[in-house]
């Protein structure tokens, strides 16, 4: 298993950087509409849908709901601040903070859309959706000026998010002691969760002394440790859906690492979260 995840990682790498860098806009946000349908299939699993086909028809929906938006805002790159963008980065906060609640008090929580596939669904698209626009958003940062401006933000978000969970991995293995969320993850703890949060103010540093991101370091800061939680959050959610899905893995499409949503579930409360305190909170756009 460990051989198929590096080989995997060594593949999957590289791939996502040359995206991020050499992509124009609209193929990177054709590719990245693609990874969402990818996603939309996989939570189909998590909303009780068994049948292949609703779940592809859930893909396709998904995908269609996004390109209509991209329609309606064929400009988007060059303004970022339009209500359809801003509503959907905010809703991502709200929904992050809602999914917080669930996982504080499961398995209670449950009770509450554990019967219920329609708001499954909602849960999905707050997911998906404004995950789609933040990294949208993040590489059109200041995309007229330099083209290469949103692609360091968003491999910066990325580098944090994998950073962060690196760190909780190693200090949880070295002082992991008390259980962060044992009856939905039982493998984190305290001590790593901590220690991630660390290895994020380090990267937020590091990072900050190495490339001209043009933001003052006490916002970078805070919205790198407020993006770290989230990421925790985001792997969170998702192992308390597929615990109440009774399965594993959201899908098996990368060897090693199980599906699409068990490797972008950080990234996707992370990504979108992070957007909207730099663009709309702190607005540095």
């Amino acid at each position: 298993m460990l051989k198929y995840r590096l080989i995997s990682a060594f593949v999957l790498i590289p791939v996502v950087i040359a995206a991020l860098f050499l992509l124009p806009p609209v193929a990177f946000a054709i590719v990245t509409l693609l990874v969402c349908m990818l996603a939309a299939w996989e939570w189909g699993q998590l909303s009780g849908f068994k049948s292949r086909s609703q779940r592809v028809w859930l893909a396709v929906l998904c995908g269609l709901i996004l390109a209509a938006m991209l329609f309606w805002l064929p400009q988007y790159h060059h303004n970022v601040h339009q209500p359809l963008v801003e509503g959907a980065l905010w809703a991502s906060l709200g929904w992050w903070i809602v999914a917080l609640l669930l996982v504080l008090f499961y398995p209670g929580s449950a009770a509450l859309w554990r019967d219920s596939k329609t708001l499954r669904l909602v849960f999905g698209l707050l997911t998906i959706i404004p995950f789609f626009w933040g990294m949208l958003t993040l590489r059109a940062w200041h995309y007229d000026d330099n083209h290469y401006s949103g692609a360091l933000w968003l491999l910066y978000v990325m580098i944090l998010v994998w950073g962060a969970d690196s760190g909780a991995y190693m200090f949880g293995k070295l002082f992991g002691k008390h259980k962060l969320a044992p009856k939905v993850s039982p493998g984190k703890t305290w001590q790593g969760f901590i220690g991630g949060l660390f290895t994020a103010a380090v990267i937020s540093w590091i990072y900050g002394l190495c490339v001209n991101l043009d933001v003052a370091p006490a916002i970078l800061l805070t919205c790198s440790l407020v993006a770290a939680l989230a990421s925790v959050l985001g792997d969170l959610t998702e192992s308390m859906f597929k615990r109440e899905a009774g399965i594993k893995d959201s899908g098996h499409l990368i060897p090693g690492h199980g599906g699409i949503l068990d490797r972008i579930d950080s990234l996707t409360a992370a990504v979108p979260v992070f957007a909207c305190l730099l663009l709309l909170v702190f607005r540095t756009i």
